[in-house]
Parts: C-alpha cells; structure tokens; sequence
C-alpha cells in the first residue's frame, strides 16, 4: 500500500519506502520532564500516535523510539539560560532527580489517558551519557568542533548543507538570528555539544568526559540515542515545527557530521495548538495541562477526538467550546458503537465493506488525513444498508488508527429528570393515538430540556443533548 507523508526536507509529499523492507523505525522527541505537559505538546504526541497506528495498519513492524530529556535543555532551545530540570528543581525545592522522575511518570500517565501507544523503546539523557559523548567523538574527529570559553561547540561553518530542513542558508540564520551574544561563539548559530562551563554556575547532573566535566547540549542526545536504538540511517523523526529551525536542524548537522551520509529520509512536523491567538507555550508560567481538562468535567478522550478534526499539520485552535463539541461528538459516536452491538445480526457484504476499507485506507494513507477518516466513520455508521455487525467490525477496525477506544464501548445509563420522564411517555401516547402534531410538538419540548428520543429498530432510545 502507497503511504504518502509530507516530508519539511524536501517540501513536499513523497511515497514512503523503509530502509528495511516491512520494517519502520520511528524517534519522537520526547519530553522535558521538567513540568507537566500541556495540551499543546499533548496534540503533537497524539500526530505522532497517529503516524505509527496508519504505520502498524498497513502492515510495518514499527520500532519506536523516544527520548526522556532530563537533562541539558536550558531555558532557550539554543544554548542560552538554565537548564530547565534546575529551574524546575529550585521552584518546587526538590532535587534535580526527583523532579524528572516526577514529571516523567506524570506524563507517560496522560499518554496512556489518551491512548497514545508507548515508544518501543524509552531512553533518558541521563543514562546514554556514554553514547553522546562517544558520538561527540566521532564528530570531533571529522574536524567539526572547537573549543571556546570551556566548552566544546559545533562549528556550522563546517557543515556546507546546514539549515536545509527549514530551507534557509547560514547567512539567512544569522540574519534572523535572535540569539543573546556568546563571545565564546565564531558564529552565532554554532551550539554547544558539551558544556563544562555554564553561564548559571556549578550543574547539580554533571559527568566526566576528555573535554572536563560538564554535562551534554540538549541536541546531542537526540542524535547519539536514535542512532544507538535505529542505527545511522533512520526512517522517520517527528516533532513539532517549533524544532524545525533550531532543534532538528543542529541534530541533522551534528548526526551527518559524525556518520558522513544521509541521517533520516522522512522529516514530520506537526503544527501548533493556538489558544487565545497565541501558541501553546509553557513560558509565561501558566498553561493548560490534561488535568486541567478533567478538573473541568472533560474526558481526555475528548481532547484527542478534539485532535482528530484537525489535520496534524493545520493549527488548531482551543477553546472549551470546541472541547465540548468533540465531547458530545465522542459520547454519540460511542453511543452509537454500543447500540450496533445490540442490534440483532443480519447479512453481511463484503463488496460493501471493502468499499468503506478502501476510502479509509485511501485517507489515511495521504499524509494522514483523519478528519476525512473520522468523518468516513460517521457515514459508515450512519449507512443503514450496512448491516450491524458489519458497520460495528469496521468501525472497531478504523479505531485501530483512531484511538478512541470504541471497541470498549457500552451504553451508558441518562439520569431522565421527572418531568422530562412525563413529557416522553405523553410523546408515547401521542404517538400510539396517530396524533403527530402532538408528539412533534413533545419532541421539541424534550429537546429544549436537553434530550431527545431517537427511534430505532431496537426501540426507542432517550439521548442527552
């Protein structure tokens, strides 16, 4: 089957071919566990879950791999500020380690409340020091690097193809460059690989390494452990666009300077969660996290059914009137799902099937749309020349990609107020005595109340609004 992704290297869409046939190997830069996630990091992870569930559908073996940052990302993603876990560590007065083992398990807990797949393989900075520094080596010894001030910086200058994923040449980074002066630096837009010098004084996480003690650059970890875990050709690396010109670009420089040919063939992005016209960020102190949603009586499926109507490289924008309606969009279609599984069994046909099949295959596989894929959900649950059991094997087999848990759906029980409880069993009577104009004018009174009567062929359903 044809997978068409849009690669930011090249600008486009391009058929995928794995490096090893039947085979994919995934990095998703993970998170810095210096703080709970919030929603906007929370939509990126969930692309990425996408990506590697339209992978697994069509058949690839998929090897994950993600990083647990716990150590070397300052405060600016270029090499300015503090590291974020010291940050972290001094507001809450804990130690640098018990914040990121905190805020680590905090967040794979809101993965797994969104149903996002787990990495195949889990790796902290923290315990791959070895394989950054040996991979800081290998760069070295290509002639790549210098020392200045104490600490080993990556030279751009020696890297002819840097800044080719956000299509921008050297001379064009230093002009939009907005990076604080470091004296140490031939060019502004070298970065440090290893520091034994930090501009905030002594680091609490610190090592030996044959350029002094210090501790790694927040870049060369993605690289030495991508390359440990998927080897130095890999098929797909993902993140968010916010890494496209700073992140992504120093790890593709760092990675082929060490290994001297092409790093990774599939470069994915995904793009911002906008809240109040401004993207999601951390900075300002106060951001929105997944418990933020449940405190306010949100599921945090509601959240990923949120994701899923967007398509992953569009922004999109939050608010809790749009949560809401992906709520109710996500309690009907559930509703829906259980009310198949009681319908009595009828003919099935596999012509039709592999219409619906194929049209989702056929979405998912372009550069992953999944809204059209959701919206193909609703219409195959909404065709009743589909029988049940069919429209309930389908449906559970698109969830496979989508993620919301369907197969797991059972009706749920309304608390009916009294007098609505009245108003339905008028609308029965009315409807029993032929007396339309009646029972029409019921269903609007029950709707008002904020429920309605659904007829279907196992009876009559009352739904909440």
């Amino acid at each position: 089957m044809n997978i068409l992704l849009y690669n930011t290297l090249s600008k486009s869409k391009e058929s995928f071919t794995p490096i090893e046939n039947g085979k994919v190997g995934i990095y998703t830069c993970g998170p810095t566990v210096y703080n709970f996630a919030h929603v906007g990091n929370l939509r990126t992870y969930v692309f990425e879950d996408m990506l590697k569930r339209v992978f697994m559908y069509n058949g690839f073996k998929v090897r994950h791999v993600m990083n647990v940052t716990d150590v070397g990302h300052l405060t600016s993603d270029a090499d300015d500020g503090e590291d974020k876990i010291a940050v972290g560590a001094r507001r809450e007065g804990r130690s640098v380690w018990d914040i990121a083992r905190f805020y680590e398990k905090a967040f794979f807990e809101d993965a797994d409340k969104l149903n996002i797949i787990g990495p195949d393989i889990k790796c902290r900075a923290t315990e791959h020091i070895k394989d950054m520094i040996n991979l800081i080596e290998r760069i070295e010894k290509n002639g790549f690097t210098y020392i200045s001030g104490g600490n080993l910086y990556f030279d751009i200058e020696k890297f002819k193809d840097y800044g080719k994923l956000s299509g921008l040449s050297v001379s064009d980074l230093k002009a939009g460059a907005r990076v604080e002066v470091d004296t140490n630096k031939r060019n502004p837009r070298d970065f440090v690989l290893w520091f034994t010098r930090s501009k905030h004084g002594n680091q609490d996480m610190q090592w030996e390494s044959p350029w002094g003690k210090g501790f790694p650059g927040w870049h060369i970890e993605c690289s030495a452990m991508s390359i440990k875990y998927l080897g130095d050709r890999i098929d797909v690396h993902c993140g968010g666009i916010d890494h496209i010109n700073v992140h992504h670009t120093n790890e593709i420089a760092q990675s082929e300077a060490a290994t001297g040919k092409k790093w990774v063939n599939f470069w994915l992005h995904g793009e911002f969660l906008i809240m109040d016209k401004e993207k999601m960020s951390k900075s300002a102190g106060e951001f929105t996290t997944l418990k933020t949603l449940e405190d306010r009586g949100y599921e945090p499926l509601d959240f990923r059914y949120l994701c899923l109507g967007a398509h992953y490289r569009t922004q999109l924008a939050f608010s809790y009137g749009a949560l809401e309606s992906a709520g109710k969009g996500l309690k009907n279609l559930t509703r829906r799902i259980a009310e198949l599984k009681n319908l009595p069994v009828s003919a099935t046909y596999e012509q039709r099937k592999n219409i619906y099949r194929e049209k989702f295959i056929s979405f998912i596989n372009d550069d992953l749309n999944i809204p059209k894929a959701l919206a193909l959900l609703w219409d195959l649950l909404r065709d009743e020349d589909m029988s049940s059991a069919d429209r309930l094997e389908l449906a559970c087999e698109f969830d496979s990609v989508l993620g919301l848990g369907l197969k797991n759906s059972a009706v749920k029980e309304i608390a009916v107020p009294e007098d609505v409880t009245v108003l339905i069993k008028r609308r029965t009577e009315a409807r029993a005595a032929k007396n339309w104009d009646e029972a029409d004018r019921l269903r609007d009174k029950i709707r008002e109340k904020g429920f309605k009567i659904e007829d279907t062929p196992a009876g009559q359903k009352v739904v909440e609004l």
